[in-house]
């Protein structure tokens, strides 16, 4: 991988690593930022795969925009676009008030990160 690549790769791994230690908190977890990280790992993974193809990565957070701009040259990404429009829906909604996840969401949000994350893995050959 490129080394800009293994920049995005280690700060998206870092976002997740955040989200899972704060989603097995038992004393007041903050599941709102458990689903924000999740999606910042997953957008920070898609943006990687843009850097390695040699791609402008742009400054947008929509994730479904992110893979419809990779899965012409990556049709594997195409099984995660579900994954893909939670993570976005959630992680906006609970930055503002309104709404504010519960375990299951910050779980599912959990998940759904992992998934994205394997499935570029296997883009990268990991």
């Amino acid at each position: 991988m490129k080394p800009e690549t293994v920049e995005w790769v280690d700060k998206a791994d870092a976002d997740l690593d955040t989200a899972k230690r704060e989603v097995a908190i038992v004393e007041s977890p903050n599941y709102d930022a458990v689903c924000f990280h999740s999606q910042q790992c997953a957008e920070k993974y898609l943006k990687a795969v843009m850097v390695e193809d040699g791609l402008r990565v742009p400054r947008i957070h929509d994730l479904e925009a992110l893979l419809n701009l990779l899965t012409s040259q990556h049709p594997e990404l195409q099984k995660v676009i579900h994954l893909a429009r939670i993570l976005s829906a959630m992680a906006v909604e609970v930055r503002y008030p309104g709404m504010t996840a519960d375990e299951d969401d910050a779980e599912e949000s959990v998940r759904a990160a992992v998934a994205i994350r394997e499935v570029v893995r296997v883009v990268f050959g990991c």
